[in-house]
């Protein structure tokens, strides 16, 4: 599979996170969809880990592979180019400037808003252009197939809660009305890095303010997941699955049964990653607190009522490392 071998970025030294993992972890939760039963896997995975691997997900191979091949011709445009269609609100083309709050990494990214159920052009005027028609239906066939394989497994989720109606989660995601983003990630090799068994911050440490967010990568490594305990570990690439991260608002309707995990990426000196996160979040107006459904008897709300739109503008407002929640919290 191809990747970009040229890196654009400026050459500036960044933060190398302390104590990187050594070798995989090798603990992650595997939840095959085409399990009848898979869903006390995943339910068990989003309270240890919230985080966790799906296989058998029917998304087409080729519909992957055509999405990476446009992302990659995108970022092998020029510098200058791409900068033409620089971030706006925040949607758009960006590079090592990650928010407005003094966040860096070592990567460059497009920021896509999703309408209804395709990329809204007005994200990036690049989607306007005649040269870009086959991004565009990429995108479109890639954000739909995203749709329903986070709504199955949000049903799931809420199957095996043993709660109804199944798509209490779900229907968040699929109103016409959600705010829900792709994002679409290339961490270039760094150069600075040529010859040392080093790594450098590509991604900083966060967590994911919706309610899922659904990855894909090429087989490059950098991914790490914070365990429980603070450890934090590697996650093995796979490019033929997709990785499930419980977001913030998750967490919140579930009064903190389901982990909002915090997660980072390292680039390295001499491979480029690609990857593409769907990200599921709810409409502007809709209130999130945890569901009396799951709440046990005399168990108290760990979160007091808030829209979507006050969170994202707290999330707007803060560093990627900060605990957004916290403010929000009983």
């Amino acid at each position: 599979m191809a990747v970009l071998t040229k890196p654009s970025l400026e050459q500036v030294s960044l933060p190398t996170p302390p104590h990187r993992p050594r070798s995989y972890f090798s603990g992650l939760p595997v939840v095959d969809l085409s399990v009848t039963d898979s869903d006390a896997l995943l339910v068990n995975a989003c309270e240890e880990f919230g985080f966790f691997k799906v296989t058998n997900h029917g998304v087409p191979k080729e519909l992957i592979a055509r999405l990476e091949e446009e992302a990659i011709k995108f970022f092998s445009l020029s510098q200058m180019e791409k900068e033409r269609y620089g971030p706006a609100n925040p949607f758009g083309y960006g590079s090592r400037t990650i928010g407005g709050n003094g966040d860096v990494g070592w990567l460059e990214y497009l920021l896509l808003e999703i309408n209804s159920e395709s990329i809204s052009h007005s994200s990036l005027d690049f989607l306007k252009e005649p040269r870009a028609r086959s991004f565009c239906s990429a995108l479109n066939e890639y954000v739909e197939s995203m749709r329903k394989l986070a709504s199955e497994v949000l049903e799931l989720m809420a199957k095996g809660l043993r709660i109804e109606p199944r798509n209490i989660f779900s229907k968040v995601v699929m109103d016409e009305e959600s705010d829900s983003v792709l994002r679409l990630n290339h961490y270039p090799p760094c150069p600075l890095l040529q010859g040392l068994n080093g790594s450098m911050t590509g991604l900083g440490e966060h967590t994911d303010p919706q309610l899922i967010s659904v990855l894909r990568s090429n087989n490059t490594s950098g991914l790490e997941i914070s365990l429980r305990d603070g450890t934090w570990v590697s996650v093995l690439p796979d490019a033929e699955s997709f990785f499930i991260n419980v977001g913030d608002s998750l967490q919140v309707l579930t009064n903190g049964r389901f982990r909002s995990v915090k997660h980072r990426v390292a680039a390295n000196g001499y491979e480029s990653r690609v990857s593409m996160v769907y990200f599921g979040g709810p409409p502007s107006g809709e209130r999130l607190a945890p569901l009396p459904l799951l709440l046990g008897e005399g168990e108290q709300s760990m979160y007091r009522e808030f829209t979507w739109c006050e969170y994202k503008r707290c999330a707007y407002k803060s560093r990627l490392s900060d605990n957004r929640l916290q403010q929000f919290e009983m």
